[in-house]
């Protein structure tokens, strides 16, 4: 029997034994969920050492395009006993018809390519947020996923940590009342400014060429590389793709919201002006819903965002205010019209739960149960995008949900990226 049909047969045994310690289950060969990394510099190695905490996930291979990291993550692996294939070509990975999954974890403008082209090979797939780097390139993911019925679990973790579902369910409870604003934000003190480098020669051991992929072929800058990719529209799409995921989601969630009717946006490099990233450093962003307006913002260099936190969501409304972020929540009542809710700190890892999530869909298939499919992914990554797309632009974009694009061409030009090197977007 195929092991993938016989992890299918054994779920409901599996599901049992669940309830034992992880320290009692023996777990067979043919019952673990063989699994590989692709990209495992940042979040992707964080993301496999999330799964390694469940019995049944197996790492069985590791692929970057940079040698250095690869050969220090073989190693990491090598002294908890786990030896795993090294590749620096995702594709020859995919080829391997013993891996069940695959967790990218590569920069933004890698994860609609890898994910489709995993779909395709019959791997499910935890793939970082944002899922895309352009409102295009979600379509496609989303009709990967559909297309190969694959099992797709976005890194948005948050929505497996039990106090932000509690969170939720206040507001969907209606007690505070009609909530017509709802504020996200990442206010980011850590971030410095990114002091500008010299072109350099490419680092010995690193595939630079396959690194840019479908970006603009540009000289080697080692601000570029790595971290700090986030920073340039090649390859991302600054705070507003990085945090605004995770908090817009909460956002739209809680509005039980998809796409706006318009989006107005204002920033800049008004903190580190003169440094080397291209992404705003401040940035506001207002989207228009019927009934409330959603209000993004972030700020690189400072810790005092509204409501003295650092990030979070705020649903605003006529009895009180619920305030959210990973550490808790607590409402803040309007004076004589509800009772106060003292601040609920959160309980759980949600990462951890996350990815258990992940394994307990690929044994049952029932992809209802992910708790962060592809069109959720797909959903707030979107809304990110026009956020980003009413900055360059300089307007007020409207969007037609009809038609599934904006009333305005320069707009329209903006919700797909620009593929070079011989690489074609994925079809929707």
């Amino acid at each position: 029997m195929h092991r993938r049909n016989f992890l299918l047969n054994t779920s409901a045994f599996l599901a049992g034994s669940a309830l034992l310690p992880s320290s009692l289950r023996a777990i067979a060969p043919s019952d673990r969920i063989r699994f590989a990394a692709i990209g495992i510099n940042g979040m992707g190695w964080s993301d496999l050492n999330a799964l390694l905490n469940h019995p049944e996930a197996e790492c069985v291979a590791l692929c970057d395009v940079d040698k250095n990291v690869l050969d220090k993550r073989a190693a990491e692996l090598a002294a908890k006993n786990i030896k795993v294939k090294l590749y620096g070509d995702y594709r020859k990975l995919l080829e391997d018809k013993d891996i069940d999954a695959v967790v990218i974890g590569t920069p933004d403008h890698w994860h609609c390519l890898q994910m489709t082209d995993a779909c395709s090979a019959g791997k499910d797939v935890y793939v970082e947020k944002p899922i895309g780097n352009s409102i295009l390139e979600c379509r496609a993911m989303v009709a990967a996923q559909q297309r190969h019925n694959r099992v797709v679990q976005v890194g948005q973790w948050q929505r497996s940590m039990q106090h932000f579902q509690d969170a939720i369910d206040f507001v969907h409870s209606g007690k505070l009342g009609n909530v017509r604003l709802v504020k996200a934000w990442a206010y980011m003190g850590w971030m410095k400014p990114v002091p500008k480098q010299a072109i350099t020669a490419v680092p010995a051991g690193v595939d630079y060429t396959t690194w840019l992929g479908p970006a603009q072929k540009r000289p080697f800058d080692p601000n570029r590389f790595h971290f700090n990719f986030r920073w340039y529209w090649d390859y991302a799409g600054g705070l507003m793709t990085d945090w605004g995921v995770h908090l817009i989601d909460y956002a739209l969630y809680g509005m039980k919201a998809s796409n706006p009717k318009s989006v107005v946006a204002a920033g800049g490099k008004f903190a580190y002006p003169d440094d080397a990233a291209e992404t705003p450093d401040t940035l506001t962003a207002i989207y228009e819903f019927d009934g409330f307006n959603m209000q993004w913002e972030h700020a690189t260099g400072i810790d005092g965002g509204p409501y003295g936190r650092t990030h979070g969501i705020a649903f605003i409304g006529n009895n009180g205010t619920l305030v959210l972020d990973r550490g808790g929540w607590e409402v803040i009542p309007e004076k004589g019209k509800m009772e106060a809710i003292p601040y609920t700190k959160a309980s759980d890892n949600g990462l951890v739960k996350h990815t258990k999530n992940f394994l307990e869909v690929i044994k049952s298939r029932k992809l209802s149960d992910l708790r962060c499919d592809i069109q959720t992914g797909a959903n707030v990554a979107v809304n990110a995008q026009m956020g980003n797309i009413a900055f360059k632009t300089g307007k007020k974009v409207f969007w037609d949900k009809g038609t599934r694009a904006f009333s305005d061409a320069a707009a329209n030009k903006l919700m797909a990226a620009e593929y070079h090197n011989g690489y074609k977007l994925p079809k929707a």
